[in-house]
Formats: C-alpha cells, sequence, structure tokens
C-alpha cells in the first residue's frame, strides 16, 4: 500500500500526501516523550521517511510546516481518537487460520446488517463475537457492518469517518476485528463492510489543511465539496480509496463491501472510480475467491449491476432495492411523505415492478425529484442482482424517534411483508433486532465537539419542520437530542425481550421462513429465466408474481396486502411452500385469501400449467384470422392451445415481401380459461408465457415474434387439455 506506514526489515517505513505542505517532520512518541525526524520531499507532494526508532505499536503524527500535529490519513489504527496519534500496526502480525475459507456465493447471502456499538451491552468486536451462534442458527448467512471507520466521539453511526483504513478504538483493536471476521468464516458466515467514498466527516478531517486536492472545485455534496475523483491530482485520490477497498478485503478477509450512497460520487472521468474499483477488486482478491460488491444507488443505474455470459456478475453483485422498501412501507403505513410520494399513485404497481424488474423507477419521471427522470432499464437483470429489505439503519433511525416497523404495523401485516420478503428470490436485508421485534428504537446518535454538537441537534430537529405533525417548534423539541448520550444507550438492543413470549414467536417466524428459504428457495434462483417474471393485481390489493424456471417449474407468490379478503380466485392445488399465517391454508382450496396474508408456491414441472416451456425455433404456422386492428394489433381469437398475433407493422403494398430475423414484442393480453383442465381432470385458469393465473389475465407479456414478410407474427399459448375452452380476448401491442 504507497500510503501510511510500512514494516521492512530496515526499519518503518512512513508515506505522507501533503501537496499544499513545504516541509513535514515524523513525530514519534507522545506528547511528554517526542522524536522529532524531518521527513524528505519526493516528487508530486510525497514525503517520506525510514527510520528504526520505530517499530508495531509505537505512536506517531506528522507536523506541518505550520507547527499542526495531524494524524495519518491512513492510519491503521488510532488508539486515543481521531485527534490523537496514529499506531503502527503490522499487517502480518496476526494469525490467521481461515486458509481453507473462499466465502459464499451470492445466491445463498441472508444479509444482517449491525451497529457494532449497539449490537450488544459491551458493542465491542468481541462482544460481537459472541453472538455468531446466535446468527447462524437464525439463518444468516452474510453479517453487515455499518461503518466502522474512525470517527470523532464515542459514537456515531460511522457516517462520519475521518480515519477510512483505521477501524475505530471504541470498538477494539485491529487484532480484535479480525478474530471476529475469523471466527464468523469458522462458522460459515460471511462479513461485509459498509464503506463511504462519497464524502468525510464534518470533524477531525485535517485534509482541508494539507490535500486540498482531496476534494473537487467543481462538484457538490449534500456535505460540501465532493471527493475529487476527475480533477487534477486526482490520481492519487482514486489510488486512496481503491487500495481502501482492497485494505479491508485483504488485511482483513473480509468478504464483500457496501459503497454507501454512490449517487453522491461525482466522477466524469470514464473509466469512472466505481468502474475502477470493481475492476481491481475483480481482478484482485474477487479473483480466488467469492468477493461481493454491493452498491446504494439512489440513481437505479443498472449498468453497474450488468452479468457476463455465464451469469457473474460483471462489477457490482447488487443494489439495494429502495423502490421495493418504499412501496411496499407505504402499503403497511399508509405514510406519503417525503420520497414514498413516488409511489403513492399505485404502490402495488411498484412492488410488483421491483419484484419482477429490479427497479420500479427505470427512467420515469420522479415527482419527489422535481420530475427529474431515475432509472436505468433493469428487467433484463436477475432477481439476485437487488437487495430487498423492509428495514435498515436509514428507514429506522432516519425516522424523527427511530421507531421499528414493528412498532408501526400491526402484527397480521407485518407477518404478510416479512413472509413476502424472505422468500422471495433476491438475497435479503434485514436490520439488527427486527428478527425479534426489539422494543428499543434506532435512533440516531453521534458526539461532536461542543459547537458542532449544538448545531447538529438544530439541524437534526428543524430537518422535520416540512411535516405536518412537526410544524410546530414545541414539538420539535420532542424529537430526541443526538448528541445526548441517552440517545445513543436508548438504541442498544434490548437481548433481554427474547424471554417474552411475543418476541420469542418472532424470531422463531424468521427462523422457520430462512430455513424454507435455504432449503426451497436458494437452489431454484439460478433457473429463474431473467425477463420472464409477470405480475399481475388482484382486486383491490391483491398481487400475484410468477417467477418462471428453465427447467418447466415456476415460483408464485399470492400476497393480499389489505384489510378485505380476497374471493372466487382459481388457485393452484399444489401445496403452499410457505404461508403467513396458518389460516390461509384453509382458506385456499376454496379460491379465497384472508385479509392481510402471503403464500408461496413451488410449482413442480410436471404440475405446473402456470409454466410455458421456453419457447424453440418458430416454425411456419396457419395463417390466422384476423380481427379489425385495434391499437396497433390485430387480434386475433383461437380457442386452442396456441394462436398467432399479427402487429399492424407490414410493409407498405407493392414492395417485397422478405423475411426479418425473430425479436421479440411487449404486449397486453386478455385471456380466459375457466374450463382448462389437465389431465387429472383438475381445472385451471388460463395462462399465458407469464405464469399468472386468474379466470380472467390481463398482463403484459413480452413473446417472440416472427417475421413472414407481411408483418410479426407474435405467438401466444393457453394451457392445453381435454375440454380446453381458453381463448384470447383481447391483445395490444405496446412496443
Amino acid at each position: 500500500m504507497p500510503f501510511g506506514t510500512e514494516i521492512t526489515e530496515d526499519g518503518v517505513r512512513f508515506r505522507f500526501w501533503a501537496p499544499q505542505t513545504k516541509s513535514v517532520d515524523l513525530i514519534l512518541g507522545t506528547d511528554e516523550r517526542e522524536r522529532r525526524l524531518t521527513m524528505q520531499q519526493r516528487a508530486d507532494g510525497w514525503f517520506e521517511v525510514m527510520t528504526t526508532e520505530a517499530a508495531a505499536g509505537s505512536r506517531y503524527r506528522f507536523r506541518l510546516d505550520d507547527g499542526l500535529a495531524v494524524p495519518d490519513p491512513a492510519s491503521r489504527f488510532n488508539p486515543s481518537d481521531v485527534h490523537g496519534a496514529s499506531q503502527v500496526i503490522d499487517p502480518a502480525g496476526f494469525r490467521w487460520t481461515d486458509e481453507e475459507w473462499t466465502g459464499r456465493p451470492w445466491e445463498e447471502a441472508v444479509i444482517y446488517e449491525l451497529h457494532v456499538g449497539t449490537f450488544t451491552p459491551e458493542g465491542s468486536f468481541r462482544a460481537l463475537q459472541d453472538k455468531l451462534d446466535y446468527l447462524a442458527s437464525l439463518g444468516i448467512t452474510a453479517i453487515e457492518l455499518m461503518p466502522i471507520a474512525a470517527f470523532p466521539g464515542r459514537w456515531n453511526w460511522g457516517y462520519d469517518g475521518v480515519l477510512p483504513f483505521a477501524p475505530d478504538a471504541s470498538y477494539g483493536t485491529p487484532d480484535d476485528l479480525k478474530e471476529f471476521v475469523q471466527a464468523a468464516h469458522h462458522k460459515g458466515l460471511m462479513v461485509f463492510l459498509d464503506v463511504v467514498y462519497n464524502h468525510f466527516g464534518p470533524e477531525g478531517n485535517y485534509l482541508y489543511v494539507y490535500g486540498k486536492p482531496f476534494f473537487s472545485n467543481r462538484h457538490h455534496t449534500p456535505w460540501g465539496s465532493a471527493i475529487n475523483y476527475d480533477g487534477e491530482n486526482c490520481r492519487t485520490v482514486r489510488d486512496f480509496f481503491i487500495h481502501n477497498a482492497l485494505y479491508w478485503l485483504e488485511e482483513y478477509h473480509l468478504d464483500g463491501l457496501r459503497l454507501d450512497a454512490v449517487h453522491a460520487i461525482i466522477d466524469d472521468s470514464r473509466p469512472d472510480i466505481l468502474d475502477e474499483l470493481a475492476e481491481r477488486v475483480r481482478a484482485g482478491p474477487g479473483s480466488c475467491r467469492h468477493v461481493h460488491l454491493v452498491l446504494e444507488n439512489d440513481d437505479n443505474a443498472a449498468h453497474y449491476l450488468a452479468r457476463e455470459a455465464d451469469g457473474s456478475p460483471r462489477q457490482y453483485d447488487a443494489q439495494w432495492n429502495d423502490d421495493l422498501h418504499h412501496a411496499l412501507h407505504l402499503l403497511l403505513t399508509g405514510e406519503t411523505d417525503g420520497y414514498y410520494a413516488d409511489y403513492a399513485d399505485a404502490p402495488l404497481k411498484h412492488l410488483g415492478r421491483a419484484l419482477t424488474e429490479g427497479f420500479a423507477y427505470q427512467g420515469e419521471a420522479s415527482p419527489y425529484r422535481d420530475n427529474r427522470r431515475r432509472g436505468e432499464i433493469s428487467r433484463d437483470l436477475p432477481p439476485t442482482a437487488f437487495v430487498p429489505f423492509l428495514q435498515n439503519h436509514d428507514q429506522v433511525g432516519n425516522r424523527a424517534f427511530g421507531e421499528r416497523l414493528s412498532d408501526l404495523v400491526e402484527t397480521r401485516p407485518l407477518r404478510a411483508a416479512v413472509t413476502l420478503l424472505l422468500l422471495a428470490p433476491s438475497p435479503p436485508l434485514l436490520f439488527m433486532g427486527e428478527e425479534f421485534a426489539c422494543p428499543t428504537p434506532f435512533q440516531y446518535f453521534c458526539d461532536f465537539g461542543p459547537e458542532l454538537a449544538q448545531a447538529v441537534t438544530e439541524g437534526r430537529r428543524n430537518e422535520f419542520a416540512r411535516f405536518g405533525r412537526f410544524a410546530a417548534p414545541e414539538l420539535r423539541q420532542r424529537i430526541p437530542d443526538p448528541s445526548a448520550p441517552s440517545t445513543f444507550f436508548n438504541s442498544k438492543l434490548d437481548w433481554a425481550a427474547l424471554e417474552i413470549p411475543k418476541h420469542r414467536e418472532w424470531q422463531s417466524f424468521y427462523q422457520s421462513l430462512l430455513a424454507v428459504r435455504r432449503e426451497q428457495i436458494v437452489p431454484i434462483l439460478k433457473k429463474i429465466r431473467v425477463g420472464c417474471s409477470r405480475f399481475a393485481i388482484l382486486g383491490g390489493r391483491g398481487l400475484s408474481v410468477v417467477w418462471n424456471l428453465d427447467d418447466g417449474g415456476s415460483l408464485i407468490l399470492l400476497s393480499n396486502l389489505g384489510e378485505e379478503p380476497l374471493s372466487n380466485l382459481d388457485l393452484s392445488s399444489d401445496p403452499a411452500l410457505a404461508v403467513s399465517d396458518p389460516d390461509i391454508t384453509d382458506s385456499l382450496p376454496s379460491g379465497r385469501i384472508p385479509a392481510w396474508s402471503t403464500a408461496w408456491f413451488l410449482m413442480r414441472p410436471e404440475s405446473a400449467l402456470s409454466l410455458i416451456q421456453p419457447f424453440g425455433p418458430l416454425s411456419p404456422s396457419p395463417s390466422p384470422t384476423p380481427l379489425p386492428r385495434s391499437k396497433g394489433i390485430d387480434a386475433t381469437r383461437h380457442p386452442g392451445r396456441e394462436g398467432w398475433l399479427r402487429c399492424s407493422n407490414r410493409k407498405r403494398p407493392g414492395r417485397e415481401r422478405r423475411p426479418r430475423p425473430s425479436r421479440r414484442h411487449r404486449l397486453r393480453l386478455e385471456c380466459r380459461g375457466p374450463d382448462a383442465k389437465d389431465g387429472n381432470g383438475l381445472s385451471h385458469p388460463c395462462v399465458l408465457d407469464s405464469g399468472i393465473q386468474s379466470q380472467t389475465v390481463a398482463l403484459v407479456a413480452t413473446l417472440p415474434c416472427r417475421n413472414d414478410g407481411f408483418g410479426d407474427l407474435c405467438r401466444y399459448l393457453c394451457p392445453k387439455g381435454e375440454g380446453n375452452k381458453a381463448r384470447l380476448l383481447a391483445a395490444q401491442m405496446i412496443r
């Protein structure tokens, strides 16, 4: 690593980048016993010195030409907080015993986000290690640590870090963290780390004094000047963060990184910093073991999630799926403030699209963002490219009082939502304590110096002035003070709650669903046909989703997210894979889904009439009998298993009819088939390529087409079987 310290046979080498400084001294020891060594100036703003007077454990600082002594920005450890001296750490001094660990495939990920300081009473890496058995037995496969980079004060969420290479001393030593990671690997658990590459915290950041090229004078973020990834001297800045990512993956054997709010990383160069970082990780530690990279990105930039031909991620494994959370949260709570307003018009539609295509916003205008278009097309990505969640640190902690969803929603609706989340074919994320409906909140807390602390408190409360219930200043005073010690201590998990039946039942509920996921869902994830998933809205608040599998089976979700039961539905006769409440099982045979209920089905190939086999080469077919043209397509009635639809893009009269290669058209289809029967005489609904089950189906489907010189013929299918009266009612070409 070109930054910081390096222990060699000749002593310790210290390197420091200070392009605005004329001279730099290395200060060894503490204030009481200091030893000063002049550093040699190198090219491009670097200063360097090699000395035998330092060793592992030595404390050091850099003194600038104006007399200010600062910590090493690449410090591996700062035991006396961010304003104090750094400590030399020997990266080879820890004895690793996880040599055989190569990680776990991304499809197996069940992620548990936690804050080290509040997860246990002790708030340390060592105490966290004692909870590994609990997490493994719950069904977790990956622990995601909120940022641990050294921050000012005694406690912080972690997003105000200023020394990106140093685990905060309040959690323990670097060896404590390594011991935790190693212990997790021995129990089959991956460890991810949340890293912040879009800004530095407001206190303890000395780079503004001697390293101004770290910051852009062209780009700005909500935290001030953006990190300089594309301006003068940006090469050193880019290397700083790329080496930070490699450092955590290599020196700490971490299994993955979650990159915070990358939409606030502004980089006009090509390749941009996200491209380059991913390339370096894939060529480095990711070349010999499973290493996973996850984004938080409000821009919904799908191109970062592109897949290779074998389905492996080209750069990033997945992105947090805010769209799915926002739509589902709105359905559960009715809240439409802030960004929830973007989903208020059709929350079920947004939820269905997020489940089947990844992003709900794929280039549409966002009213919350002043009608700016948001997102890129994501429907050709697999479900594993998205991380869904019901709760995370932002969605809980950024509420005024840090309430958890279990405090806002009744038990039955929450069980329906949890069942939907944990068995969906995307790696789910849980936030610490949600699995047992922890009764303590998770509030925003920090520990800055007095002047900054007061500004943060006022700013935090003023953020909520736009909400009606906090319009009056006296009401905003009730919002917890982020700087008060009680806010931090009130946010610690209450593990004693597990002794109460209600909370134990929640924990068992999560555990049982994750067992179903491990045994039934994970094995089929690679079989899901990308781009072939479909959803339909049933009644007012019902949702049906089908993921077709390449072996002829299908995964089916039926969810009623409303107060009224859904009736008169043609439902599968196969037993449910899982239900959110026991009474659902008794209701399904009668075609009824109770209020706030979720059921999952895994249809085997031999019984999955909900699936149409993948289309093979299109062969010539009888000419269809056209009906009058309607909105761009000739609708054709065929009462059999399959038929053809002629699109209206015919060649003009008098021109040569020349067939073109096959392609796919996106159609809106309506089909009815209440009398369709299989070989066993069981009734089934009419089903198209989407796999949606209903007596009458209205859906959007992408169907393969062939061109015969007159125009495109699109093939549709209905289930075969004796007595089949299924027929297409109407069709409309979309594109």
